[in-house]
């Protein structure tokens, strides 16, 4: 069977076949998921927030070897080395640079006179239209469904707040949050948007590195057992409710920043940075948002409780982001057969709803 077409201007700015995401989601898009993605016809994307400057290349390199499709990677623009993160994916000729935090105009121009397309995910229209005025390509929209750090509303009223406000003829939105089948990308094609990404619903297949015990918890969960929660590090961050979530929770301020700092000195010894480094970093975030040093400090939370559930399986002593799609997914495909499903049902739910006109 030949699986349905649905050309965006998304896939005609990123050379893909489909237009579907893998969004890049820390410790689990590696150059295996994301190659598979690729080869599938949709957009990978390495997560390297994780990563050293030379895991990254190494990741990189990897990928380009396990396919000949078009990819991304997702840089934090306020990383003290962003520029030389920049230069790499120019020079491995990566086609996509997405970001969490949007990068600054010269930036932006630099990946762009070069030939990489910049794809920020914003939270809000009115960042959105800032991004564009900088120079963006294409917006992903990120709806409070979604996991890990996400916002307060949710992505049928975010969504097309969005493509409002970009207005007739702006960039290209792709839409996050919420999305697992066939009927949300047709769902999100009729409001506007030009595709959907995807996390936890690629985080559930077979691609995924993610270990299988890790997926079966998943799997078992509904859609009442997500917790947005400040206690992670400082930001709103949806994530599996588990008994450590529970206890992070019910914990003290003082408490929770202790567990920061020893996290923080673990992610340091792990990736062999300096003191200096992640001094700089911090004032870097601090700058680049409105986070509070709080905030700031608890962020060295995140990529070690991630990596205790995501890649050591130690669900007990790790968290887990998800979004509350989870409760809607029951089965584990490969990439291929995920992206091939999705298109064909889309395709069954848009010729269904032409033939309501008569």
């Amino acid at each position: 069977m030949t699986t349905p077409q649905i050309s965006t201007r998304f896939t005609e700015l990123v050379g893909v076949q489909y237009p579907i995401v893998q969004t890049g989601m820390g410790w689990v898009s590696g150059p295996g998921l994301t190659a598979a993605t690729a080869n599938a016809g949709g957009l990978g994307i390495i997560a390297s927030a994780t990563m050293t400057f030379n895991e990254l290349e190494a990741a990189v390199k990897k990928t380009k070897s396990l396919t000949d499709k078009p990819f991304g990677v997702n840089i934090r623009a306020d990383a003290t080395d962003a520029k030389e993160r920049i230069d790499l994916l120019i020079r491995e000729n990566v086609k996509v640079a997405s970001f969490a935090l949007a990068p600054k105009k010269d930036l932006i121009a630099k990946l762009k006179d070069n030939g990489v397309v910049v794809i920020p995910s914003i939270g809000a229209a009115k960042h959105a239209v800032k991004v564009a005025s900088w120079g963006a390509d294409a917006v992903i929209v990120q709806g409070g469904e979604g996991g890990g750090h996400t916002g307060g509303v949710a992505t049928t009223l975010l969504l097309p707040s969005v493509i409002d406000a970009l207005g007739d003829g702006g960039i290209p939105v792709v839409a996050a949050g919420g999305f697992f089948d066939g009927r949300g990308l047709a769902a999100a094609l009729s409001y506007g948007a030009e595709g959907i990404a995807m996390g936890t619903r690629f985080l559930l297949t077979s691609d995924s590195a993610v270990p299988d015990s890790v997926k079966q918890e998943y799997l078992a969960r509904g859609l009442q057992d997500t917790t947005v929660s400040r206690k992670v590090d400082g930001m709103p961050h949806r994530v599996l409710n588990t008994e450590l979530v529970d206890a992070l929770e019910k914990s003290s301020y003082a408490k929770g920043l202790a567990a920061a700092a020893k996290n923080a000195t673990e992610f340091k010894a792990m990736t062999g940075m300096k003191w200096s480094t992640l001094v700089r970093d911090g004032l870097a975030m601090k700058k680049a948002s409105d986070r509070t040093w709080q905030q700031i400090i608890m962020a060295g939370n995140t990529p070690m409780l991630l990596k205790a559930g995501l890649v050591e399986g130690n669900t007990k002593a790790g968290v887990l982001a998800s979004g509350q799609v989870v409760g809607m997914i029951d089965d584990l495909p490969s990439c291929s057969e995920l992206i091939e499903r999705i298109m064909t049902q889309a395709a069954e739910r848009i010729d269904a709803m032409s033939r309501l006109r008569g």
